[in-house]
């Protein structure tokens, strides 16, 4: 894979946002955002203009949250910092596949799902996930083998992994959580194992976004053949 075609992991957002996702996509001038309800992530480019910021404020709006994911640049000072956290680009250079999880069902989620997956994400925190998130993508969990108690598909949902950004060439993996009482049984390996092979055989390759205090979600992703492609810091601010 060549630096031309890494490139557009840049701006992962900025790319989706002009390509796979441009019918989520809610623009002003150089900036650009998705459309709120399906995730909170905007983008001037890797070099904005010098209107680019008041693009971006205008489109959000006054006193709002800016969430530039892993943007490099920087806003001006009377934008507030909300948060940054170091983190880490990976991409999959080798096929791993983990074995599926005795005695539960894969399924793929739909919007049915939608109130189970929320909810287990409130319990989870594995990053942003809003009402209308799952339109990203695929979305793939387990659940309990034993049916009863659950949504739509039967049996309580266990785990999860789906689709998020899609530049170019490249499907993000992202949502990757598991109940805490059902940890320990491989349903995560699983989930992106499964999600990263159907990715590969569209011809995209699979990336992912990972904290770089997460050592443990790290060793995982290594596991599985993932390896870092870039540090990154996603930031977040308050628009003046």
């Amino acid at each position: 894979m060549g630096a031309v075609q890494d490139a557009v992991l840049d701006d992962p957002v900025g790319a989706s946002l002009g390509g796979a996702h441009a019918r989520l996509a809610r623009r002003c001038g150089e900036a650009v955002r998705y459309d709120p309800e399906v995730a909170s992530f905007s983008s001037v480019g890797v070099a904005p203009g010098p209107g680019a910021w008041d693009d971006l404020a205008g489109l959000l709006g006054a006193g709002e949250f800016a969430d530039l994911f892993s943007c490099p640049a920087l806003p001006p000072a009377r934008w507030a910092p909300e948060f940054a956290l170091e983190g880490h680009q990976l991409v999959q250079r080798r096929e791993v596949r983990p074995p599926a999880p005795a005695g539960l069902r894969v399924v793929e989620l739909g919007a049915a799902d939608v109130p189970e997956m929320l909810a287990l994400v409130e319990r989870t925190r594995p990053g942003p996930f809003r009402p209308r998130t799952r339109e990203l993508g695929t979305y793939l969990g387990v659940r309990d083998g034993a049916g009863g108690g659950g949504g739509a598909g039967g049996g309580a949902l266990l785990a999860m992994a789906g689709e998020r950004l899609h530049p170019p060439g490249f499907t993000e993996v992202s949502a990757v959580c598991t109940a805490p009482e059902a940890r320990g049984r491989g349903l995560a390996a699983h989930l992106v194992g499964e999600l990263a092979a159907r990715i590969a055989a569209r011809g995209e390759r699979p990336f992912l976004h990972v904290a770089a205090s997460n050592t443990g979600a790290l060793a995982l992703y290594e596991r599985l053949g993932f390896v870092r492609r870039a540090d990154v810091v996603f930031r977040g601010f308050r628009t003046p």
